[in-house]
């Protein structure tokens, strides 16, 4: 094999779900492909990693300080949906069911792995909360047992914000599936049949 092809090939199998033959068929695709195609490709990557920011509000995904979801003034910001990633964000907009906001965590708590509550936005998520107005948030995370360990310790925190509802999305989603694996009908079905944290 050619070593720039093999360069590549290395390149591409680092992406997640990529093994060494579906990066060996996306290289070929890649040398079939236009070379302005390849560049704007690549440019688009590159200012993608370098200039992609957090939103200060949500920790959600952002070209300027504020999420395009944030800076709506048409959403309901008595509501904040706490997700894991941004993923979820995209799996529950796309049900076009929920009018919100949203708080990105940024993972789960999980000790095998050396997370742990000071290692996700919990602190920005209740400072949120501190400044008033937000009424519900609903733990929309994964029923994995470390999202499930994440949600208990969420709503303990949230215990002491008074007049704050705290509710999980029912669960139509299976034990141990992730958020971005289920279909819209099952997070908006989620979403509507959300129960209260005890």
């Amino acid at each position: 094999m050619s070593q720039l092809l093999d360069n590549v090939v290395g390149e591409l199998a680092k992406l997640p779900g990529v093994g060494r033959r579906t990066a060996l068929r996306l290289a070929m695709h890649i040398l079939r492909m236009d070379p302005a195609e390849v560049g704007e490709m690549t440019a688009a990557m590159s200012d993608f990693r370098n200039h992609i920011r957090y939103c200060v509000r949500c920790n959600n995904l952002s070209d300027t300080e504020l999420c395009p979801i944030c800076a709506d003034p048409s959403r309901d910001r008595s509501t904040v949906c706490i997700v894991e990633q941004v993923k979820d964000v995209i799996s529950i907009e796309n049900t076009r069911q929920y009018n919100g906001v949203y708080h990105v965590l940024g993972g789960v708590i999980s000790p095998m792995q050396g997370i742990g509550p000071s290692d996700l936005k919990i602190d920005l998520l209740l400072d949120n909360i501190a400044r008033g107005g937000i009424k519900e948030v609903i733990l929309a995370l994964s029923t994995t047992v470390e999202g499930e360990t994440t949600v208990f310790y969420i709503s303990r925190r949230l215990a002491q914000c008074e007049g704050v509802k705290v509710s999980t999305i029912a669960r139509g989603i299976g034990f141990g599936d992730e958020l971005d694996y289920a279909d819209e009908l099952t997070i908006a079905h989620a979403l509507h049949n959300r129960t209260a944290v005890k």
